[in-house]
């Protein structure tokens, strides 16, 4: 296989076939890495889940696996997250042809945020005391730190960011205040974009718990 248009009809059939098996919150997507970025997407099922249609563009890791940064491109089971909050347990394996060359790729993204509140709340039900849990995280990149105090943050409210009231950001983001995170640069840029809020909400919020 050359290009994905080779073999349109059979990865149409197979992406509708992966959305059909797991419902209306799973993702599919078909990807044609052949021409311009800025329109890669030329086949989606339950473009729902991340508000995306056919003529959209790819995501950063598809950069990456066509600029050359990542060899083995392929990931399985990872977690993302939306623009609008949901958190997504995600798939993407690259289509290569004869010379190995990166030509398209299948995505799998599967909603799991309401899954995440119904275990929070079970484990509400079901948890003990125990002693307290100190986690320390050793990292090369500082941005790799941020995430992993979003994620943590996220953890602490125990539902993610497209299910949180206003308050409940609020929480969370105190709870990254006092871990330090603000101290990190250009931190805020990305804490907006994590809550889908403005700086000027931000400095607001940060204001409100400070005093």
């Amino acid at each position: 296989m050359e290009n994905v248009r080779d073999d349109f009809e059979f990865l149409t059939s197979l992406i509708r076939g992966i959305a059909a098996q797991f419902g209306n919150r799973c993702e599919v997507v078909l990807h044609d890495l052949t021409g311009d970025y800025d329109s890669t997407i030329v086949a989606i099922e339950n473009g729902h889940v991340t508000g995306r249609k056919v003529g959209d563009p790819g995501s950063n890791l598809g950069l990456e696996v066509l600029r050359g940064t990542v060899k083995e491109g392929d990931r399985y089971n990872y977690l993302t997250q939306t623009k609008d909050g949901k958190l997504l347990r995600s798939t993407t394996i690259y289509l290569r042809n004869n010379k190995q060359e990166t030509i398209g790729s299948i995505c799998i993204n599967f909603d799991i945020s309401d899954f995440m509140m119904a275990e929070n709340a079970i484990k509400s039900l079901t948890l003990r005391d125990t002693d307290q849990e100190v986690k320390e995280v050793f990292v090369n990149d500082v941005n790799e730190l941020l995430d992993f105090l979003l994620q943590e943050c996220q953890n602490e409210i125990g539902k993610p960011v497209s299910h949180m009231s206003k308050e409940e950001k609020m929480q969370a983001i105190e709870f990254l205040d006092k871990r330090g995170a603000f101290l990190i640069k250009k931190a805020g840029d990305k804490v907006c974009k994590f809550f889908d809020i403005s700086k000027f909400t931000l400095y607001n919020y940060l204001d409100d718990i400070r005093s």
